[in-house]
C-alpha cells in the first residue's frame, strides 16, 4: 500500500508539473526545442516586454538571453573566446586621457528582427530616452552621468560624461543584465514609452518570440532566419530551433520533470534534487561532473554585520563572532556539504582563484591578529580538503580527489573556531560574561538577531541557524528571525543587526571589483533608516578603503593595477571582517542531455549555465542535438 501511495504522489505530482508544457510547448519537435526553466517562475504580466521599465513583466523569460543585446559582455566564467567580449560594439570602448568622454565603435551589418539596420541612433535614441523618462530603469544612472550623447555617423556614438568616470561602459555591459539597447524606430512612435507594453517585442538577439502562454507559464522564442545578422554570428548559427522558457513548479517538481526528460535545464533545485538526478538519471550533469555539481556564482554569502548599531563597528567583536563559527558545520547544514567556502571579501568562482585565492593564500596563512594577550594565526588553508574528506565516505568517487579541484569545488582555506582567542577579544572590547552568558560593556546581555529570508532560501536560512546556534552555545543570546517577503527592504534600510545575504557581486571573469566596490565609498552612506544604494548593505566605511576606491577610479578598466588594488582591498577586508564571507552562492543548475549535448561546464567554462543570465546567449551556439553526435 505504501508503493501504491508514493507512486500516486509521483503521478499526480507530474501530471501538475506537465501542465506547463500541455498549451503550446508538445506541439513543437522535440528534437529542435530545448526546455528551460525560468526562474522567475508563472508571470503576472505576460504580455508585458518593455524591459525598460522596473518590474512590470519577465525578463528571464528568454527575453534578456535570447531577444536583447547590448554593447559588451563580461562572462562569469571563462569565456566563448575570452572573458571579454564585443557584442554589438566593434571594440572594447574608448577613453579620453581623463575620462571623461566614451566613444564606442559600433559593428556594422546587425539588423533588428522586423530587418531594420542597427545603428547608433538607437543608442543615443535609448540613452536620451530614459533620461527623460527617470522612472525608466537606466533613466537614473544616465542623468547622473551623461551630459550628452552623439552620433557623429551610423557606427559611432560619442558620450560627454558629467566627471570622470573610468568604469562608465558598466552600464552597457552585462555581467547578470545590463542597458539594453531600444529599437529607435519602434519606440519613436510610441507617445508614452513608460506605457508601452512592446508586444510583440522586436529583437535584436538571435530569437524572435514565437509565442507565450496568457498566463504566463510559457514562453516560445524561435531562431531567426537571419540569425547571421545578429552579433552571435560571430560564434556560430545557435542550436536549438525553438527555446521555450517554462515555469516548472518547486524543487521537486523540476526533479521529475527532467527524469521525464522534459525539462532540458533546470535553473536551480536542492541539493536533495540534484542527488536523486545524481542516482536516476544518467543523463543529467551539473557544472562539476562529481560533487558539489552546483555552479558558483560571483556572489559572496556572508554574515552582514550593520556597522551603524552597537557593537558591531569594532572589529575585535567582528573577528570574535568568526572565531566561533566552524565552516564545516555551517556548510553540511546549508548545502550538504555542496558549498565552495571562501574565507576572503570575494566569490571563489570564475577566474578568482587565479587573480586573488591563489596569490593571496601565503598572505592568509601568516596573517596574524593580535587578541590582547597572543598573536594569533586564525588561518587554516586545509579546511576544503577536511569536508572533502568528510564527504568521501558516503559520496565516494563523487568527491575529487586532486587539491587543486578540491580548491575549485569545495573551496581552500577558511577560519579556525577558536572561543579562547574570541573570548580574549570579546574583553578586550569591554564584554563580560556572567555566568553562561556574555554582557556587553554597558551591562546588557550581548544579543544578537540574525535575519534570514526563511522558506525563500533555504540554504541561507539552514546557515544562519547553525551560526547562531554556535553563538549561542558561547554564551550570546543569539536568535534567527525570518523575513521572507521584506527580507531585502528591510535589510537596505539599516533595519538589521545581522543578516545572511551578500553584498559583494562580481564580475566573476574579470578582476575589477567595481561593480560592487565603488557603492561601498564613504560618499554613499546614508543614515539609518535611509535607504543604501546598493551594494553597501553592511554600511562599512574605512579610510584606507576610500582610497583604493578611488585609485580604482583613475584607472583603465583593464590597467594591472586593478588586481594590486583588488588584493589590498582583501587584506583590509581580512584585518577588519567587516563582514564574515561563507561561501559563493552555488546554483544547482542541472542539464539533460538527452536532446542536447555541449553545455558548459568546470571542464569547459565558456559561459555561465544558470538560466536566467543573459550570458547564457553564448551556450546556444555549442547545443548540439543529441542525436548528432
Amino acid at each position: 500500500m505504501r508503493i501504491m501511495r508514493v507512486l500516486a504522489f509521483f503521478a499526480s505530482a507530474w501530471l501538475v508539473a506537465t501542465s506547463a508544457l500541455a498549451q503550446g510547448i508538445s506541439n513543437l519537435p522535440r528534437e529542435e526545442t530545448i526546455i528551460i526553466e525560468n526562474p522567475q517562475g508563472t508571470i503576472t504580466n505576460p504580455p508585458w516586454f518593455n524591459i525598460w521599465m522596473v518590474a512590470r513583466g519577465g525578463n528571464s523569460n528568454g527575453l534578456q538571453q535570447l531577444g536583447m543585446d547590448t554593447l559588451w559582455y563580461i562572462d562569469p566564467d571563462a569565456g566563448i573566446d575570452g572573458v571579454w567580449d564585443n557584442s554589438l560594439a566593434a571594440d572594447k570602448p574608448q577613453y579620453n586621457a581623463d575620462f571623461t568622454e566614451m566613444t564606442v565603435k559600433l559593428r556594422e551589418g546587425i539588423h533588428w528582427s522586423d530587418g531594420v539596420e542597427f545603428t547608433a541612433d538607437d543608442v543615443v535614441f535609448t540613452v536620451q530616452t530614459q533620461m527623460k523618462n527617470p522612472s525608466m530603469i537606466w533613466g537614473p544612472v544616465f542623468l547622473a552621468s551623461v551630459d550628452t550623447v552623439t552620433a557623429p555617423d551610423k557606427r559611432t556614438v560619442v558620450f560627454k560624461l558629467k566627471r570622470p568616470n573610468s568604469r562608465f561602459h558598466a552600464t552597457f555591459t552585462v555581467r547578470w543584465n545590463a542597458a539594453w539597447i531600444m529599437p529607435k524606430h519602434v519606440f519613436e512612435k510610441v507617445e508614452d514609452p513608460t506605457k508601452f507594453d512592446f508586444n510583440p517585442p522586436v529583437t535584436i538577439g538571435p530569437y524572435k518570440l514565437h509565442s507565450f502562454d496568457p498566463n504566463g507559464k510559457w514562453y516560445i522564442w524561435e531562431k531567426r532566419e537571419d540569425w547571421q545578422r545578429t552579433s552571435l554570428a560571430r560564434h556560430g548559427e545557435p542550436g536549438p530551433k525553438y527555446a521555450a522558457y517554462i515555469d516548472p513548479g518547486p524543487p521537486d517538481k523540476r526533479v521529475i520533470l527532467q527524469l521525464n526528460h522534459q525539462l532540458d535545464i533546470i535553473h536551480d533545485t536542492s541539493p536533495e534534487g540534484v542527488f536523486t538526478l545524481i542516482k536516476q538519471s544518467p543523463t543529467s550533469q551539473g557544472w562539476f561532473k562529481g560533487f558539489p555539481y552546483a555552479h558558483p556564482d560571483p556572489t559572496l554569502p556572508a554574515v552582514m554585520f550593520n556597522h551603524q548599531v552597537e557593537p558591531f563597528q569594532n572589529a575585535d567583536v567582528r573577528w570574535a563572532l568568526a572565531l566561533l563559527i566552524d565552516i564545516k558545520a555551517v556548510s553540511m547544514a546549508s548545502y550538504r556539504g555542496a558549498a565552495t567556502i571562501s574565507a576572503i571579501g570575494v566569490p571563489p568562482t570564475g577566474l578568482y582563484g587565479e587573480y586573488y585565492f591563489d596569490p593571496l593564500e601565503q598572505w592568509l596563512t601568516d596573517f596574524e591578529i593580535d587578541t590582547g594577550k597572543q598573536n594569533y594565526r586564525p588561518y587554516d588553508p586545509t579546511v576544503g580538503q577536511q569536508i572533502a574528506d568528510m564527504l568521501r565516505p558516503s559520496m565516494g568517487e563523487q568527491i575529487p580527489t586532486d587539491p587543486k579541484e578540491i580548491a575549485k569545488a569545495i573551496g581552500r582555506g577558511w577560519w579556525k573556531p577558536n572561543p579562547e582567542a574570541a573570548t580574549q577579544l570579546l574583553e578586550r572590547a569591554g564584554f563580560t560574561k556572567q555566568g553562561d552568558q556574555w554582557m556587553k560593556p554597558d551591562g546588557t546581555p550581548f544579543s544578537i538577531t540574525l535575519l534570514v529570508e526563511g522558506d525563500q532560501r533555504p540554504v541561507m536560512t539552514r546557515a544562519g541557524t547553525m551560526i547562531v546556534q554556535q553563538w549561542r552555545q558561547f554564551g550570546i543570546d543569539a536568535k534567527t528571525q525570518a523575513y521572507p517577503s521584506d527580507f531585502f527592504p528591510r535589510v537596505e534600510s539599516g533595519d538589521f543587526e545581522a543578516a545572511i545575504a551578500w553584498s559583494v557581486e562580481t564580475w566573476g571573469g574579470h578582476p575589477d571589483l567595481s561593480f560592487f566596490l565603488d557603492s561601498w565609498h564613504s560618499e554613499f552612506l546614508k543614515p539609518r533608516g535611509e535607504r543604501q544604494p546598493p551594494r553597501n548593505r553592511q554600511r562599512w566605511t574605512h579610510p584606507e578603503l576610500d582610497k583604493i576606491i578611488e585609485e580604482i577610479r583613475t584607472i583603465d578598466f583593464d590597467d594591472p593595477k586593478v588586481q594590486e588594488l583588488g588584493q589590498e582591498y582583501i587584506k583590509l577586508a581580512v584585518r577588519e571582517m567587516p563582514i564574515i564571507p561563507l561561501m559563493s552562492y552555488n546554483v544547482f543548475t542541472m542539464m539533460d542531455t538527452t536532446y542536447w549535448t555541449g553545455y558548459p561546464s568546470a571542464d569547459d567554462p565558456y559561459t555561465n549555465p544558470v538560466s536566467n543570465w543573459a550570458n547564457t546567449k553564448y551556450m546556444f551556439v555549442r547545443l548540439k542535438p543529441a542525436k548528432a553526435q
